[in-house]
């Protein structure tokens, strides 16, 4: 199963044409709205003008995970193909929430999950060696690297010291 499992990893990295991505896990940038909203038209945290919206598809292997960022947006996560996938959110105020997306919905998953602008998210695939979780991302307003932020992990620490332990497990 292992290995079927890392040559179906490898034919969609291939047929998507699947990039490394900064935090981890592998993306592809499939949709930027031709229209734009103008920098004044947007929250003051935007430095520019933005696309309406943006949608990837994101990979990630088990035994790899998307490392705690953030970013200016609300994310919309879909869940397409493989095992279910934690979504550890620490929003602003230090609250913790581990949100769940996959297709099991007795065991809390859902198919479609918001991060909300600004709180700090990692992932990690919750299946068996050699799984893997393919996603789908929908930002609006659109991606920006721009907006993306990687957490230092000794400063997330500081700032949230309850949740000491998962940033340091999820972080680069």
């Amino acid at each position: 199963m292992i290995e079927q499992n890392a040559k179906k990893i490898q034919e969609l990295i291939n047929h998507y044409n699947l990039l490394p991505h900064p935090e981890g896990g592998f993306y592809r940038q499939t949709y930027a709205a031709s229209e734009h909203i103008p920098m004044e038209g947007l929250p003051e945290r935007f430095d520019g003008n933005r696309s309406f919206s943006t949608a990837i598809y994101f990979l990630l292997p088990h035994g790899n995970f998307s490392a705690f960022h953030r970013i200016k947006s609300d994310e919309v996560w879909h869940f397409y193909e493989g095992c279910a996938l934690n979504i550890h959110v620490i929003h602003p105020n230090g609250d913790y929430e581990c949100l769940k997306l996959g297709s099991n919905m007795i065991n809390g998953e859902s198919y479609q999950l918001v991060v909300p602008a600004n709180a700090w998210f990692a992932s990690e695939p919750v299946g068996n060696p050699g799984s893997f979780a393919l996603v789908g991302c929908t930002v609006a307003p659109g991606f920006d690297f721009a907006d993306f932020e990687l957490a230092d992990a000794a400063i997330l620490v500081e700032q949230f010291p309850n949740h000491a332990q998962l940033i340091r497990r999820l972080s680069r």
